[in-house]
């Protein structure tokens, strides 16, 4: 589950506010402090990713807006920007910034911080955006069977995953925590609009899904206006939509042991992307293993099933967890649970032991940059 030092050094983002994009560094330098392996440019002679804000010669203008929000950073492109396209990503900025007082974590006036401080106390009545989002990760939660839980946040503060200050926790800090950790334990009526944690110490995170769903607001405002071909970045997730030059939106898949190149690309004109991964808000101790900031809920360690998870959904909702959860099972059992589920979902995994597995339709859409040496990628150590 992700742990507070992913967020974003606010005070080192500048909002882009400029111009049509015409800087291939610049724009991948915003993504970069997101640490995601979403449309930056690939390396090798068939690359396929997607290089934000890059324009050839003959095509149009993309149209790029950067802003913080939620602790992250997001960035709006929009290919050949019709005459309102300003105002309109204006407004889609604003719908994220409403998302963001009621739903973000880190706001102590916001629905979630509420239900969070009076766990095991009573019901919260929250705001439709927050009983949409909780009930969301409550489907994340049962269709993973607890790989992701949306109860995670009792973990917060255990670790922190920057170089400069890794702290590690000690076992007897881990134990009582998961004690807390059940979304059984949570209860959403939709009834009353209310959010109860039955535990005191209980606190539930929201954060990648509140982003998602922050995206799917901010894709519908753009839809709404008019704007078909987009593509949106925000908090480790990308929506696209439409067309970029006559062509489908085409994003990066990061390598997991090379993180400058990305192995492949997943082509659409219509969905949301998450990619999880052990590469990102990682350190290594003294012995040289490898923390990072997907935990397991069950061990409260970083998970070692999967070096990395790239999900494929038709809303960003649930784009995130789904990605964590993936990450968390292995890819085995992560591709067994998309399959049962009634939740349409398609992933690129890469496993523990660096060979890569995917579920059918991504085979269908995927471009690989890289050649697999008995499935599994080259220049991959686990």
């Amino acid at each position: 589950m992700r742990q507070s030092a992913s967020r974003v050094d606010l005070d080192a983002v500048r909002d882009e506010s400029a111009a049509v994009s015409k800087s291939p560094a610049r724009a991948c330098a915003a993504i970069a402090l997101l640490a995601i392996g979403f449309g930056c440019e690939g390396k090798g002679p068939t690359s396929a990713s997607f290089l934000p804000g890059a324009t050839s010669k003959d095509a149009p203008d993309v149209l790029s807006r950067t802003r913080p929000l939620m602790s992250t950073v997001f960035q709006i492109q929009v290919d050949s920007p019709p005459p309102n396209a300003e105002n309109v990503m204006r407004e889609a900025f604003e719908e994220i910034e409403r998302l963001e007082t009621v739903l973000s974590e880190w706001r102590d006036d916001s629905d979630i911080s509420k239900v969070n401080r009076l766990a095991g106390k009573k019901p919260v009545k929250v705001s439709p955006d927050a009983l949409r989002v909780v009930d969301a990760g409550m489907d994340v939660s049962a269709w993973s069977r607890g790989a992701f839980d949306l109860s995670w946040a009792a973990l917060w503060g255990l670790y922190d995953f920057r170089p400069d200050s890794l702290k590690i926790p000690r076992p007897e800090e881990i134990k009582p925590r998961l004690s807390l950790i059940n979304y059984k334990n949570i209860r959403v009526s939709k009834k009353y609009e209310t959010v109860y944690l039955k535990k005191r110490g209980m606190a539930i995170g929201t954060g990648g899904i509140a982003k998602g769903y922050a995206l799917d607001h901010a894709g519908a405002i753009l839809r709404g206006a008019g704007i078909d071909n987009y593509m949106i970045f925000g908090g480790g997730q990308v929506q696209v939509h439409g067309k970029r030059d006559g062509r489908p939106w085409r994003v990066g898949i990061q390598h997991p042991r090379d993180t400058g190149s990305y192995f492949a690309a997943l082509e659409s004109t219509g969905a949301s992307f998450s990619t999880s991964g052990d590469y990102e808000n990682a350190a290594f101790d003294g012995a040289g293993r490898r923390w990072h900031h997907i935990i397991d809920t069950k061990t409260g360690l970083p998970g070692d099933k999967s070096l990395s998870v790239t999900i494929m959904t038709s809303e960003g909702i649930y784009a995130d967890a789904l990605s964590t959860a993936a990450f968390l099972l292995g890819p085995q059992r992560a591709l067994q649970m998309l399959r049962r589920i009634a939740y349409p979902a398609e992933a690129v995994i890469v496993g523990a032991d660096c060979r890569v597995y995917m579920s059918p339709k991504a085979k269908k859409q995927i471009r690989m940059n890289v050649e697999l040496v008995d499935g599994r990628l080259p220049n991959c150590k686990p």
